[in-house]
């Protein structure tokens, strides 16, 4: 069993900057795949961002301005947002899942989740 905590979120002007950092525990953190997913008032969960062994992916919505990374020392993902904008508004959630697939950008076929962390832009 893997639990995910998120922290980071808060309130931010647009154009500012937060970092997200999700800690993981049980499981072998290096092994999984981790993705970054938000979801709107009145939307449904999108991908955001996901680090595999292979390398790391982001929506087009927040690239050149999103950047995924993860800490193996440390059981952590972050999600550092620059030039963030009000649309960007949403709880942020981590997710996890052992090995690599290509599905990747699909809420559906991750195993864990943590609790989410909102993050409010203001204009």
């Amino acid at each position: 069993q893997v639990q995910l905590v998120e922290s980071g979120g808060g309130l931010v002007q647009a154009g500012g900057s937060l970092r997200l950092s999700c800690a993981a525990s049980g499981g072998t953190f290096s092994s999984y795949t981790l993705g970054w997913f938000r979801q709107a008032p009145g939307k449904e969960r999108e991908f955001v961002a996901a680090v595999s062994r292979r390398g790391e992916y982001s929506a087009d919505s927040v690239k050149d301005r999103f950047t995924i990374s993860r800490d193996n020392a440390k059981n952590t993902v972050f999600l550092q947002m620059n030039s963030l904008k009000p649309e960007d508004t949403a709880v942020y959630y981590c997710a996890a899942r052992s090995g690599y697939f290509l599905a990747y950008k699909d809420a559906i076929t991750y195993d864990y989740w943590g609790q989410g962390t909102p993050v409010t832009v203001s204009s």
